[in-house]
């Protein structure tokens, strides 16, 4: 590596001015770096879609996981044909919200923790030179949703480890592990750490949600011709946003009233009583243990 003197001198030949190399570095180095990890070719969208859209908004790099490729998650197709669709559809949704896409080639309602697949996400983290990787918890309806969690957290600690995936350099830093948000009680119900307004994002979020139709306007695996009929057609576009609009403001609404201490200790009295809609995330035991300053800057949202 060349003396600094040298290099100013060399950029003052070229004509460039010397601060260049000291801000391009110096900005990209202060850019956060996220990944979220979804079961499927929508789950990190739902969780955490509005989150990423802010950060991307900050100039941070985000990316968007799918750790299956979502191929059983309609009731009327499946396969390829299926795994081809939600990738593409996906792939729409993220360039919404200014995020990078991944969607792993692993066959839905197949997903195992197995060995294999941790040294997949250790090398997904490593890759991405992650800050914060945010997933399931291990407790939850769908297996794939439980396995998710379960290679997350077991990856939490292997990726600063030199001598395990000896291919892609180790983390230096450990990130912050994060779980989303969800409803189940038991071994333990989830615990909002940290709550975000998604207010000023809703309508991207609502945006890049209406790129999935499979999943909703169709009902995904769960759905049916019954169901279809009560959604307004594809050519009224307007009935469908409406539509959608109407569930997710329930839906993240409701995220807004349930964590609603969590929004008045980051946001204060004030500015958090009047969060309409939010998205929250449990801080996982296994990762860097942030304290409220970090926080702050890892979500640079807050007031």
């Amino acid at each position: 590596m060349k003396p600094f003197h040298l290099v100013v001198s060399t950029l003052c030949l070229l004509g460039l001015s010397p601060l260049f190399a000291l801000t391009a570095p110096a900005a990209d180095a202060a850019k956060l770096r996220i990944i979220v990890f979804g079961a499927h070719p929508d789950d990190a969208q739902y969780k955490a879609g509005g989150t990423a859209a802010k950060w991307a908004k900050l100039g941070h790099k985000v990316k968007l996981v799918s750790v299956t490729n979502g191929d059983i998650g309609h009731w009327q197709m499946a396969g390829g044909p299926l795994a081809h669709r939600r990738l593409a559809e996906v792939k729409k949704a993220d360039a919404i919200v200014g995020a990078a896409t991944e969607v792993l080639d692993i066959h839905d309602g197949e997903l195992l923790p197995t060995l294999e697949n941790r040294l997949k996400l250790i090398r997904l983290i490593r890759e991405w030179q992650a800050d914060i990787v945010i997933s399931h918890r291990p407790w939850d309806y769908h297996p794939d949703h439980r396995y998710v969690g379960v290679l997350v957290q077991d990856a939490a600690f292997m990726v600063t480890v030199p001598f395990i995936c000896p291919d892609v350099p180790p983390l230096q830093k450990n990130p912050v592990f994060l779980f989303s948000s969800d409803g189940f009680k038991k071994p333990y119900p989830f615990q909002a750490d940290i709550a975000v307004s998604v207010d000023d994002v809703f309508d991207q979020k609502l945006a890049a949600i209406h790129e999935m139709p499979s999943q909703h306007y169709e009902g995904g695996a769960n759905g049916s011709e019954e169901y279809v009929k009560q959604v307004p057609p594809a050519s009224d576009e307007a009935g469908r946003k409406k539509w959608l609009r109407t569930r997710w403001e329930a839906r993240q609404g409701g995220e807004a009233n349930r964590f609603r201490d969590t929004l008045l200790k980051w946001y204060g009295p004030e500015k958090g009583a009047a969060v309409k809609f939010a998205e929250a995330f449990e801080i996982c035991e296994y990762g860097r243990q942030p304290k409220p300053e970090e926080i702050k800057i890892l979500f640079p949202f807050f007031p």
